[in-house]
């Protein structure tokens, strides 16, 4: 394919994205044009698409000043267009000539921006005469006012500045090994954490040595936390609630747990099934609403891993700032306490819960750990640094893990509280 259907594809999958909210990973399953595309060409358009997307805030400030009108008001699939040229200009050290023309082509290729086919050249002709401006904006900027403000004000100017400049460093792929770290870290030639992850450099997934073997699967090293803090034991009924798509069910199974996994979205079950069956493990697998559905016995440990804005994962899912509103973001916390409120219903008279969120959130975090305190019902299990190891820095002083991602750091922004009800 030639070098303007890869943009065509860029620009297509950015439109599907940003003006009709769909996951990056949806849009790469929707569109034809993408598709259509092969190899090393396939990777290029995702590259320009995702790069588009974790300097969004930038691009689009830094390409205002070149605009006849503001970028709000410019046809969806000509915005998306200048969207993934800046971004090949600025961030991807793709030759100027080529991201400029190669791109206006594209918009020749594509009915609804053909007509602005000069506009595009235009600003992006600007675009690579001026320097990146990531020189003149702060981090905060990548993000979209409302969010900036939000962690801005949860964790100082600093904090969130780190937080928003590691969505910015392509993520690394971390396995979590059935059994024997050590041996799986030196058949797919990765590095073994201090926490029992394993850091993963390349290598497409399926072709790793173990995966159809079931000796691993792909987790996040900072979602591996809250099944650990649980302790699991051989033949312990275990209830983890939201369990889809099943990483943590893995990792209750592996250590000998009878694990039920309880989750509302049937196709994610299936997923978490697959594994299942890949892994040679063993966990109950029930389609169900977590705040409805009723224990046969309480369970003397529970795993909640609620659902959330999903704000911590912006270094694998950039998009989500841009997807999400902040209305999106405020209606989470009911639901969260809803399903608290429901676990704590199930759990045993001196049993142990953990509640984990993807998101450095507060009001989906600690405010809803603290507020479920206040209630009585529930009081926190401290966890201690030796229960995190690698994570130390996480622990908070009230004995929760925050685990930000910084520069460097390579894993998800989890908050993870243990809480245990009085007997």
């Amino acid at each position: 394919m030639s070098g303007a259907h890869i943009r065509l594809a860029a620009g297509r999958l950015l439109n599907l994205v940003l003006d009709k909210r769909r996951t990056l990973d949806d849009a790469m399953a929707a569109d034809d044009a993408f598709k259509a595309l092969d190899g090393s060409d396939r990777a290029f358009a995702r590259a320009i698409a995702s790069s588009a997307l974790r300097h969004l805030g930038w691009i689009d400030r830094g390409v205002s000043p070149f605009l006849s009108r503001p970028l709000s008001a410019t046809g969806a699939e000509i915005r998306a267009l200048i969207r993934a040229g800046a971004a090949q200009i600025w961030f991807m050290d793709v030759p100027p000539h080529a991201a400029v023309s190669e791109t206006v082509e594209a918009a020749r290729l594509w009915s609804p921006a053909r007509s602005g086919g000069g506009f595009v050249n235009a600003a992006l002709r600007r675009v690579s005469e001026s320097g990146s401006p990531a020189r003149s904006l702060s981090p905060l900027a990548l993000w979209p006012d409302w969010l900036a403000s939000r962690l801005g004000s949860a964790y100082g100017r600093q904090t969130a500045e780190a937080l928003a400049l590691a969505q910015l460093e392509e993520p690394g792929l971390h396995l979590s090994p059935k059994a024997d770290g050590a041996r799986v870290a030196a058949a797919t030639g990765g590095t073994l954490r201090p926490d029992g992850a394993i850091d993963i450099t390349s290598g497409a997934v399926e072709t790793l040595p173990g995966y159809a073997a079931g000796e691993w699967w792909v987790q996040d090293a900072a979602a591996r936390i809250p099944a650990r803090l649980l302790s699991p034991q051989p033949g312990e009924r275990i209830l983890d609630l939201c369990a889809a798509p099943g990483g943590k069910t893995l990792q209750l199974a592996a250590a000998g747990a009878e694990v039920t996994a309880l989750d509302r979205s049937r196709p994610r079950l299936e997923r978490l099934k697959e594994n299942l069956a890949r892994t040679g493990l063993h966990a109950e697998v029930i389609v169900g609403d977590g705040e409805a559905w009723k224990a046969p016995a309480p369970f003397p440990k529970i795993l909640l891993d609620a659902p959330c804005s999903a704000l911590g994962t912006l270094r694998r899912h950039p998009e989500g700032a841009w997807i999400k509103t902040e209305a999106d973001v405020t209606r989470f916390p009911a639901v969260q306490a809803r399903l608290l409120a429901a676990a704590t219903d199930m759990l045993a008279p001196g049993g142990t819960l953990v509640y984990c969120v993807c998101t450095p959130v507060p009001a989906e975090g600690v405010e809803i750990v603290e507020a479920a305190i206040a209630t009585g019902q529930l009081k926190r299990a401290p966890v201690l640094a030796s229960e995190i190891p690698g994570f130390e820095p996480s622990l908070t002083p009230a004995g929760d893990v925050l685990t930000l991602p910084a520069a460097g750091r390579q894993h998800d922004a989890f908050y993870i509280a243990r809480l245990t009800r009085p007997a």
